[in-house]
């Protein structure tokens, strides 16, 4: 079982698995966990720490887009990410426009690495995705 695909099952069980500041991984909640679902992610923890760890450095577009992907394919629940799609939802189009750039460009696995497969038209789309979903943000905190 490829590493994304563990995770989406330890996130989808309830568990919340992170990268720390001290650059060690964190499971809460893994009593939530599927037996066999820890023993794979044991097989594959490695490239579970290297892909966290692949994120240290990503701009704030990039872990947003991150972010809304995770909620968009159902393996973790990001209750903003969600009230935004679902207020947006000519934005949703436009995150589902971009998931088809992306397999216009190879990937065609979700459980692959998406930004393998970003290019220049991706990123141009996913900074209007990020900057709509700032103007949403912030028109909701002002409006509470």
């Amino acid at each position: 079982m490829n590493y994304l695909e563990v995770l989406s099952k330890i996130w989808k069980s309830g568990a919340e698995m992170k990268l720390l500041n001290t650059g060690e991984i964190e499971l809460l909640h893994a009593d939530r966990v599927p037996a066999e679902t820890m023993s794979a992610a044991e097989l594959v923890f490695d490239d579970i720490e290297k892909w966290f760890k692949s994120w240290t450095s990503a701009t704030a577009i990039e872990k947003t887009m991150r972010n809304i992907l995770l909620q968009y394919c159902g393996w973790t629940q990001n209750t903003k990410i969600l009230k935004w799609l679902n207020a947006e939802e000519s934005k949703t189009f436009l995150v589902h426009d971009w998931t088809v750039l992306l397999a216009k460009n190879g990937w065609t696995n979700i459980y692959d690495d998406y930004r393998q497969y970003e290019n220049g038209e991706s990123h141009k789309l996913a900074k209007e995705i990020y900057d709509n979903a700032c103007e949403y943000m912030k028109r909701v905190t002002e409006n509470e």
